[in-house]
This record gives structure tokens, C-alpha cells and sequence, in this order.
């Protein structure tokens, strides 16, 4: 096992009536804005559940941070909390909105000129301003990390940034909050936290035996409740089950004291950027390719994977690769979330767009053993299409 420093300060609140608590975890006498996405929350009682919680607090109000947040929007937010006087924010929503936040509260405190180089340029977040979670959405993991993925659309750039700074103060967690949630988004936050998993574990080996097993243990978990959450959406301890398996897949457990990829997200980022593709969706498409290309050098977890996940344990290694590489491709169809480029009619076109923005920024050595150079990615993708 590699050497590792782990720290995660979130405190999470999780089960039925929880967000009646958070009054308890902001400072009192606090300017509390509240941030959230489409309005879901004011249909299906959320948003009534959060302010009859804050009740005694001064409260502002922003709404419509989009899916893959947009830089321009939060720049909105950041503006109006500055007028405001804003000393403490919750967000209540999915993955977007949490992200979203985190942007916020470290644009808040940012003294430099533009806060987009704090993805751009990887400039240090030293500070941020304090903000809770309440979610609606399980997938990302947002609420129990430090990082955020924020989209600036008008020069399609999708990047992200992380900081010990920007980590929830408390998020809670109440399954009764996903109750509503339509098919598409259940299957797309199955898709991505099975996904992150894959990102931690398919890698090399490292002596890990309790990691590999934690990671197995969520991507077990997600394999059976997934497909449920997706049938009946309000069945309480399924979404239970499956929003705490969302959340343990990346909060930082799994991925201490092991080597982890990424190299998917980082291209797949790409695919939300310029067409919109869901975020779930554009892992759908890049995973199974880049398993299939990078299959020898991670011949050795995908068999393990194949064997603990799938139960793939007859034929020659190669059959046995191509098994594994099958299943989990038949997974993520299971979830109606198509794999393949052309399922989205984006073709070889956006490869050499993508190809050629890498090379603008530089991009070199990705994935775990940084042997994924920019004609790699060009062969994945064309493995995609």
C-alpha cells in the first residue's frame, strides 16, 4: 500500500427529517444564501423543508445553477452574495449545485483577478467561504469532497478544482429527498459513482487487500441497487442504500493508499463541454474504450474485477478481459445509458477537435501509470465511436 494522508472533515446528517437539523450546524446570527438548480425542490417540498428550517436566519435566495454548473451563472451568484453580505451558504441540490457552490465560496474570497484561474491556471483556493449540503440527487459525491467540476460555456471549457477549503461543513443526506427525481437522472448517478469506483480501482496492484474490498463492496452495492432505484424510486431504503454507496464512492476512502486514473473523466469532460452530453452519459461512452485499449497494463484488476463484480472466471485471460469489459458495458445499457459515440451522433469530427484542444493545452501523462499521451486519447475515442 503507497503511502497516503487522509482528511475529511464533512459531517454528515443522514436519514428521514434530517434537514429540520441543519439550524443547528450554522452559526447562529448568520446571512445564509441558499443555493439550488431548476426549482424541483420548491415542487416537491424540499425547498419548504429547508426554510422552515432556517427560520431565525437571514436568507437570500439563488436559483438556477444548470447541470455541469456554469462558470457565467456562479459569477452571478458570487456578485450578488458580495451585495448581500453573505457569511454562509447551503446548497441544496445535486452534484451540479454543490459544485457549483463550492465555486462560489472560493470565488468569494479570491483576490486575484479572474476566479476562473483558479481552474485554469490550478491557483491555490487559501480560503472560502463556509457552506452545508442538503441532497437531492445521489452521483457525484460532492457532498462529502472538496472538488467541483464547473463548465464555462463561452469558451466550452469544462475543468475542475479541489481544496481542503472547500469541503461541506455537514450535508445531509435524507433518501425521502430523491423520491421524485425522474428515471434518467437515478440511472445517470448510478452510471457516475459506479464510475468513480472504477476510476480508484481499475488501476494496478498494490498490496491493498482492504481498499480493493471497499471499493468491491460499492460497485456490489451499486450493481444490485442500482437497477432498483431505477424500478421504484420510492422505495426508502433502496435510494438509502444507494445515496450512501453514491456518497462512498468519493469521499476519499477508497483511494488512499492505491494509484487512481481519472484519465476517463478528464477526456469524457471533454464530450459534455462541447455537445452537453450528460456527464454519466460521456463515462458510459469513454470507460468501456479505454479499458479495452489500456487492457494489458490493467490486466491484473480487470481480472479481479471480473471475477468479484461479474463472476467472470472461465477462458483465456484475453476472453476473460473482453468478458469483463462486456458486462460492465451491459451495465451501464442496463441503465439506458448508451456507450458509444454514434449513439449520440458525434463522430470523428470531435475527435480531432478534442485531439486538437489537448495539444493546445499541453495535456500529457494521464491515467495511473502517466502513459496516456495525446494520440492514446485519439485511439480511445476512435475505440468509442
Amino acid at each position: 500500500m503507497n503511502n497516503f494522508t487522509f482528511y475529511n472533515p464533512v459531517k454528515i446528517l443522514f436519514g428521514k427529517g434530517q434537514i429540520s437539523a441543519i439550524s443547528k450546524e450554522i452559526p447562529a446570527g448568520a446571512h445564509v444564501m441558499v443555493t439550488y438548480g431548476g426549482g424541483s425542490i420548491k415542487q416537491n417540498g424540499v425547498y419548504d423543508q429547508v426554510m422552515e428550517a432556517l427560520k431565525g436566519f437571514q436568507v437570500s435566495e439563488f436559483g438556477g445553477i444548470e447541470p455541469n454548473p456554469h462558470y457565467e451563472t456562479l459569477m452571478k451568484a458570487v456578485a450578488l452574495a458580495k451585495e448581500k453580505k453573505v457569511d454562509f451558504f447551503l446548497a441544496v441540490g445535486g452534484g451540479s449545485v454543490i459544485d457549483g457552490t463550492k465555486f462560489i465560496v472560493a470565488a468569494m474570497a479570491y483576490e486575484g483577478e479572474d476566479p476562473w484561474d483558479i481552474m485554469a491556471k490550478r491557483e491555490p483556493v487559501t480560503r472560502a467561504a463556509p457552506f452545508g449540503a442538503v441532497l437531492t440527487l445521489p452521483a457525484t459525491g460532492s457532498e462529502m469532497n472538496s472538488g467541483a467540476v464547473i463548465n464555462r460555456v463561452s469558451i466550452k471549457e469544462k475543468l475542475s478544482f479541489g481544496s481542503p477549503h472547500t469541503f461541506p461543513k455537514f450535508s445531509v443526506l435524507d433518501p425521502e429527498t430523491t423520491f421524485t427525481l425522474p428515471v434518467r437522472q437515478i440511472s445517470n448517478g448510478v452510471a457516475d459513482a459506479f464510475s468513480h469506483v472504477l476510476e480508484q480501482y481499475l488501476t494496478y496492484p498494490v498490496n491493498a487487500p482492504l481498499q480493493d474490498r471497499f471499493a468491491e463492496a460499492i460497485l456490489l452495492t451499486l450493481k444490485e441497487e442500482g437497477p432498483k432505484a431505477v424500478q421504484n424510486p420510492q422505495d426508502y431504503d433502496t435510494m438509502a442504500n444507494f445515496m450512501w454507496a453514491a456518497t462512498m464512492a468519493l469521499n476519499g476512502v477508497i483511494r488512499v493508499g492505491v494509484p487512481t486514473d481519472w484519465a476517463t473523466h478528464y477526456i469524457a469532460h471533454e464530450l459534455t463541454a462541447l455537445h452537453g452530453i450528460d456527464h454519466a452519459r460521456t463515462l458510459g461512452i469513454v470507460f468501456p474504450a479505454l479499458l479495452r485499449y489500456k487492457s494489458e497494463t490493467k490486466k491484473e484488476k480487470l481480472l479481479q474485477y471480473g471475477e468479484r463484480i461479474w463472476n467472470v472466471t472461465s477462458g483465456t485471460e484475453d476472453e476473460r478481459l473482453e468478458a469483463t469489459i462486456q458486462a460492465t458495458i451491459a451495465f451501464f445499457e442496463s441503465l439506458d445509458i448508451k456507450t458509444r459515440l454514434s449513439d449520440y451522433e458525434v463522430g470523428e469530427d470531435t475527435i480531432h477537435t478534442i485531439i486538437s484542444r489537448f495539444e493546445q493545452r499541453g495535456v500529457k501523462d494521464l491515467g495511473e501509470r502517466a502513459d496516456i499521451q495525446i494520440q492514446d486519447v485519439k485511439e480511445i475515442l476512435l475505440l468509442s465511436l
